[in-house]
């Protein structure tokens, strides 16, 4: 697995770099959607000793602003952020939380206005705080008609629950056109399910970046990432570079897809 580092310069050699990995980039080869799991915020803040995980949670909500213009830059269409699971919500301290989806709500709110972009949040917005939730889609109505990159916000997400929500989905649909379950179950595809994902309607992730040198998925896009090629980074996620990224992009446009052929 390829990694970056975090102990290079940011001097004149360094910018020179990031520009030539720009160029050598082929617009073609560029992943069409990109997912990133940013992990290790929490470890970031104890390592520089702040005393409290919001510390470093902010620091990564701003390099995921950093990372969307990014992703943007270099032509990527769409970006999948994973910022708050199912287990966060149950698992997390209580303050810790409580700082997390205010971290979140300010990020999506910002991200509405940058550029534009169309933000979409992906998870159950039933399992928020109503004011975050409130947030999400108001950030959703405001980008509805923009044109630019898409930025999918999974909060309160988990890759299991949006697999049973999808068959739920589906079965509802079929007994409502009258249809029986043995010929739902005779029938069923992956495309359908795919339709009734939270992402339905886009396309599956091409590249799943994490950091922290965690190379685990974590309940993230399950379906979604069957085929996808993944890149992990030892930076944490606040201290992650364009060149770690820009790294991540030429690496995939090396590999050799093969979709099970």
């Amino acid at each position: 697995m390829a990694r970056g580092s975090a102990n290079e310069g940011r001097g004149p050699l360094y910018r020179l770099y990031i520009s030539r990995l720009r160029r050598r980039l082929e617009p073609d080869a560029v992943p069409h959607h990109v997912a990133m799991m940013i992990d290790g915020n929490r470890r970031w803040a104890r390592q520089l000793g702040f005393d409290s995980a919001a510390h470093g949670h902010r620091a990564g909500a701003a390099k995921m602003r950093e990372f969307l213009g990014w992703c943007d830059d270099v032509g990527v269409r769409v970006v999948s952020l994973y910022l708050l699971s199912t287990d966060n919500l149950t698992k997390r301290d209580s303050q810790e939380l409580a700082d997390l989806i205010e971290i979140i709500a300010e990020l999506a709110e910002g991200l509405s206005h940058e550029r534009d972009w169309r933000v979409q949040h992906v998870g159950r917005a039933d399992l928020l705080p109503p004011d975050l939730a409130r947030v999400l889609e108001d950030a959703e109505a405001r980008t509805r008609d923009h044109g630019g990159m898409h930025v999918n916000l999974a909060v309160g997400y988990g890759g299991r629950s949006e697999i049973v929500d999808a068959v739920r989905s589906i079965i509802a649909q079929h007994e409502g056109e009258g249809g029986s379950l043995e010929d739902l179950a005779a029938n069923l595809t992956p495309e359908q399910i795919g339709e009734h994902l939270y992402t339905g309607g886009l396309p599956d992730p091409d590249l799943v970046i994490r950091t922290s040198g965690e190379q685990r998925l974590s309940d993230f896009l399950l379906w979604q990432s069957a085929h996808s090629e993944f890149y992990f980074v030892e930076a944490l996620g606040p201290d992650l570079r364009e060149v770690d990224f820009l790294r991540a992009i030429r690496d995939f446009t090396t590999r050799d897809r093969r979709y099970g052929s």
